[in-house]
């Protein structure tokens, strides 16, 4: 039986995308190795995620000397994007405020955390005004 195709990055892909996007394009064995600094896992584990994850066009893959040589094919804003408004047409009905009041909720983020969520609704509001 199949797997169930996810619209979204699944948690391991997911990972393997913030490697790539903070790193740039790596091998399997660079992955691995990076990966492993958190959990281990078996180089023939890694090399059938990224050949899924490039099946599914999430990575790019370019063979360099004898080893394929991955990337990302979205950038990291782009996909966060998508899977914060799932996630807020989905669990919150579109509700912007109950999504940060759960986020607030959830987080309990430090008076620095909160000066600088401020400070990010207020350059919003002049982005919004055209300034």
């Amino acid at each position: 039986m199949s797997r169930p195709k996810h619209e979204h990055p699944t948690p391991a892909e997911l990972e393997v995308l913030q490697l790539l996007w903070d790193q740039g394009p790596c091998t399997v064995r660079e992955v691995m190795e990076a990966l492993n600094r958190r959990r281990r896992r078996a180089y023939t584990s890694v090399m059938s995620l990224l050949g899924v994850m490039a099946d599914k066009r999430l990575l790019k893959r370019r063979l360099r000397g004898r080893a394929y040589v991955y990337d990302a094919r979205v950038a990291r804003e782009q996909t966060v994007g998508q899977m914060l408004r799932d996630l807020l047409g989905r669990a919150f009905e579109g509700s912007a405020p109950s999504l940060v009041a759960r986020l607030l909720d959830e987080s309990s983020p430090s008076p620095q955390e909160l000066a600088e969520i401020r400070e990010v609704i207020d350059q919003f509001r002049q982005e919004q005004r055209g300034e």
